[in-house]
């Protein structure tokens, strides 16, 4: 006769230390989204992560370079640059900047409202990534690593923080439609399941229809509760002859979460109840929806927030850097609103709000064949900008800087693992020390690199 488990042996020891030790560690099990103490005391308690999928062109948004209008349409000096397709002379930007707030930073005049905010922006200048392609890019700065599966940064955060509001999803992705990749970018890899980001598209107006709660007709919600605690009791008696299985204790904890949310999601969504003066300012757009959403769920306490502009990569603008106006038009309104909303509702000090894409564009035009219109720039991960605000940063200031022309990241130059060690740090956590050991080796969302940006927070 076989030796019995060692689970075996605990569900039949009946009483005693073995029993109690079993329903210990289920205890513990049945609450993973319970909030944990950070490292040390953080400046900020939440995450807004705005990502304006396909590459924004830094040189027309947040990085001016005069020495573009004086060279353009001039080979750059030394000899054009290789990137990943062909192009030609410089290109100079067709917005004009200006000098916002008291601190001076200039802004592209595609971003008025947010240039207006300005003295509550740390503007990154010289942010740079490892490969021009929307895929491995968007997959590092999500997740940290260049190859899918790795943990994205907000599975990191609930798995090392829980969340504060045990009856929403600690980590909400919204994009009308799926960025490019999908949902890689928001999955847990080897964290256990139940750390995912929960997807919802921002495309619909209805709350009803943009949350796929748990539907039952018009059962009452005893029944429904009834039936949840005959399929949790089932699920566990199957969990205790396998071994450990993430995927069936996801499955549980999302139901049981399913459960809640079609109590409080609902009224979260629901942004008819705001005043319409106050809608009016986000404006009736996926994205302005999107921002009003976001503001609601961090209020009421969900760690991480991820809002993509749209649908696969809009701001991917190869063939004329004009369509960024359009598109900044649909962001700048709703993010000053976000901004302004935060403040007001006493939770900015203590929100981190990042707004980046995966990686900047060239200052010279492209000239592949695959444009039909030569006004546009070419992806470009050596040199980009991007900005934070709220949550521990300093506003008000820019750090690092780009070549003359905007291509290569030159002064204080910031990699994405160090972005993610300064967000990690910001919100109370030593980024070496946020380790989950899988097949053999401890990870960590930055891998073995990243350092803290110390000289941009207050």
């Amino acid at each position: 006769m076989p030796f019995p488990t060692r689970r075996e042996m605990l569900r039949t020891a009946g009483t005693g230390f073995g029993i109690a030790a079993l329903r210990s560690v289920c205890s513990a099990a049945e609450n993973p989204f319970a909030p944990k103490q950070p490292h040390f005391a953080p400046k900020a308690k939440r995450v807004i992560f705005l990502l304006m999928n396909g590459g924004m062109s830094q040189v027309d948004t947040f990085d001016p370079k005069p020495m573009l209008a004086r060279y353009h349409g001039q080979p750059m000096p030394g000899g054009t640059p290789k990137t990943e397709r062909k192009t030609g002379s410089l290109m100079k930007s067709p917005f004009q900047f200006r000098r916002c707030g008291k601190s001076g930073i200039e802004v592209s005049e595609i971003f008025p409202q947010i240039g207006d905010r300005a003295d509550d922006l740390c503007v990154i200048r010289s942010m740079y990534t490892d490969i021009p392609n929307h895929e491995p890019s968007l997959q590092m700065m999500n997740c940290g690593e260049n190859l899918q599966s790795r943990p994205s940064m907000g599975s990191w955060l609930i798995y090392g923080l829980g969340t504060e509001n045990q009856n929403l999803p600690g980590y909400v992705v919204m994009c009308p439609g799926m960025p490019v990749v999908g949902s890689p970018l928001w999955n847990s890899s080897f964290l256990p399941a139940i750390f995912q980001g929960v997807y919802i598209p921002n495309n619909v107006k209805d709350p009803r229809e943009m949350i796929q709660y748990l539907r039952d007709g018009d059962r009452p919600p005893e029944s429904k509760r009834s039936q949840l605690d005959l399929l949790r009791d089932l699920n566990r008696w199957h969990a205790e002859k396998r071994a450990e299985d993430s995927q069936l204790e996801a499955a549980v904890q999302s139901m049981e979460v399913a459960f809640r949310m079609q109590t409080e999601a609902p009224e979260a969504f629901d942004i008819a109840s705001e005043p319409e003066k106050v809608r009016a300012r986000y404006g009736d757009t996926d994205f302005g929806r999107g921002c009003l959403h976001t503001l609601r769920l961090v209020e009421r306490g969900v760690r991480m927030v991820q809002l993509y502009y749209g649908n696969m990569q809009p701001w991917d603008n190869h063939d004329d850097i004009m369509i960024h106006k359009k598109l900044a038009a649909n962001v700048d309104g709703p993010v000053a609103a976000l901004i302004d909303d935060l403040k007001s509702r006493g939770l900015f000090e203590e929100t981190l709000i990042v707004f980046t894409g995966e990686f900047g564009r060239t200052p010279s035009v492209e000239t592949s064949s695959r444009v039909k219109v030569q006004n546009g720039r070419d992806h470009n991960p050596f040199g980009f900008s991007l900005w934070m605000a709220g949550g521990g940063v300093k506003g008000g200031t820019t750090y690092g800087a780009t070549d003359e022309f905007g291509f290569k990241a030159e002064q204080n130059r910031v990699h994405v693992h160090d972005l993610h060690a300064t967000i990690l740090h910001l919100m109370g956590i030593d980024h070496t020390r946020l380790t989950y050991s899988y097949s053999g080796r401890d990870f960590r969302l930055t891998d073995v690199h990243g350092k803290v940006v110390r000289e941009i927070l207050a």
